[in-house]
């Protein structure tokens, strides 16, 4: 494989996580939104509480989707580290999301509904960036070739020894 080519197959896997990684993150960002905003709505919780607590339950859904979906191909060895790290990076851009709206509310005294909402969404776009970084390099982390190459042969030599089922050709 030449140079080039192999730049590109890198290329084109990264889009593909970047893709995956943002579907997930896009349906955590409204759970995280909604949550936050019912929240404010319906109790009497101040502002940064009520958009912990709606990070907590968005970095739980995230955390499905990012195993299941997003890398669901990487190592799956040792479920316990991977929480923990996965927890850890995530308590990380949890204060980084609520550290700039705490800020804007009670440094600026920005603390208007959209006011709010405008800078969960900034500190939001900010504690992604270093989630995706720290998740794709520290909690899911790529299997190493050999043994991607063994698992996609076993799955392969699974399916070919799975007896078939061969249809009917007559109806009753």
């Amino acid at each position: 494989m030449s140079e080039r080519s192999a730049l590109r197959t890198q290329l084109e896997a990264l889009t593909r996580e970047l893709v995956k990684f943002g579907a997930v993150g896009g349906a955590g960002v409204v759970v995280n939104f909604a949550v936050f905003n019912l929240v404010r709505q319906l109790t009497e919780v101040p502002v940064v509480r009520a958009s912990i607590i709606a990070t907590v339950v968005a970095t739980g859904t995230n955390y499905l989707g990012y195993r299941y979906f997003t890398y669901r191909d990487r190592d799956k060895r040792g479920r316990t580290k991977e929480l923990t790290l996965f927890l850890l990076f995530s308590a990380v851009g949890l204060i980084i999301e609520n550290g700039l709206l705490y800020i804007a509310t009670y440094g600026f005294g920005w603390d208007s509904r959209l006011q709010s909402n405008v800078f969960k969404f900034l500190g939001i776009g900010i504690a992604t960036l270093f989630r995706f970084w720290s998740y794709r390099t520290w909690v899911f982390r790529t299997l190493p070739a050999r043994e991607a190459i063994e698992t996609a042969e076993s799955f392969l030599d699974d399916d070919a020894h799975r007896p078939s089922h061969p249809r009917s050709g007559s109806r009753k």
